[in-house]
């Protein structure tokens, strides 16, 4: 005998008739494995409620954080990566820039733009790690070289939001260039005396913390971020010893004299227009 009885025949859902639960709906943290709904999660500024892991997020989610209202004007915003190699390995890089264009909606791996944060008047960079991992090409370092040139002109503070794999395979010197380049830039921009905050997010790696990354008048990150130029492993590997806990993470990297200040991400505005207000 079971345990329960239909006392109603036909009160089932047949197989045809069930609803499948649309997808996008819910988020599962990448850490502690809590799943919260998608809505709550980009409400709590894309960071877990539970454990604090902070997702990694693109320039327009930053924008929407930090510009006020998250309103901006953006630069340069129909540059595209050309093909100056004629690079190809499993598949053309014109071709992969295509399908990478197509998918994210992006036309390369930085977002510039400028507009005002708790009413002071700034530009910002955000990298787009989904563009190709957020790799740093010819486009990337000319997006950061015109969005500096445009602190300059008009005396506002640059930020730039780091996260990369660093420098882009297939475009080879020309882009190892653009650690020079976006050097010199800010170099001409500390002369001028106009401020510049890095924000170094999860991860930001190879070239981009060999140059413009690792350059700020103030060096700040997101909790829990890898932060180095070749990874744990390779660097293991090299080395042939184990890595100390928490290697190449932002707590290891501040503790160590690399970055001024960890902020978690709901505070960030806060933080950096404190500090832009003290030096102006």
């Amino acid at each position: 005998m079971g345990w329960f009885k239909r006392e109603k025949e036909g009160i089932q859902t047949d197989t045809k008739d069930k609803k499948e639960t649309p997808e996008g709906l819910w988020h599962k943290c990448a850490k502690c494995k809590v799943i919260v709904s998608v809505e709550d999660h980009k409400a709590n500024q894309w960071v877990c409620g539970n454990c604090g892991h902070h997702d990694r997020i693109n320039a327009e989610e930053y924008f929407s954080l930090l510009f006020d209202e998250g309103k901006y004007k953006e630069l340069d915003k129909d540059l595209e990566s050309g093909d100056p190699l004629n690079f190809e390995d499993t598949k053309k890089y014109t071709d992969r820039i295509a399908a990478t264009q197509k998918k994210s909606g992006l036309k390369d791996a930085v977002t510039t733009g400028y507009g005002t944060m708790n009413g002071q008047k700034i530009v910002i960079a955000a990298m787009n790690f989904n563009f190709i991992g957020g790799s740093m090409g010819s486009v990337v370092g000319e997006k950061i070289a015109r969005a500096i040139d445009h602190s300059i002109k008009n005396k506002k503070p640059f930020i730039m939001i780091s996260k990369s794999g660093g420098a882009r395979m297939m475009e080879a010197a020309f882009s190892l260039m653009q650690m020079a380049k976006t050097s010199a830039k800010l170099s001409i921009l500390a002369e001028k005396k106009i401020p510049y905050v890095s924000i170094l997010t999860d991860p930001t790696t190879g070239g981009v913390t060999a140059s413009y990354a690792m350059l700020g008048d103030i060096n700040i990150a997101e909790p829990n971020a890898l932060i180095g130029f070749a990874g744990p492993r390779v660097v293991k590997e090299t080395i042939g010893k184990d890595l100390p806990d928490g290697f190449q993470k932002s707590e290891f990297l501040q503790e160590h004299g690399f970055l001024d200040f960890i902020v978690e991400r709901k505070d960030m505005k806060e933080k950096v227009s404190q500090f832009l207000t003290m030096v102006s």
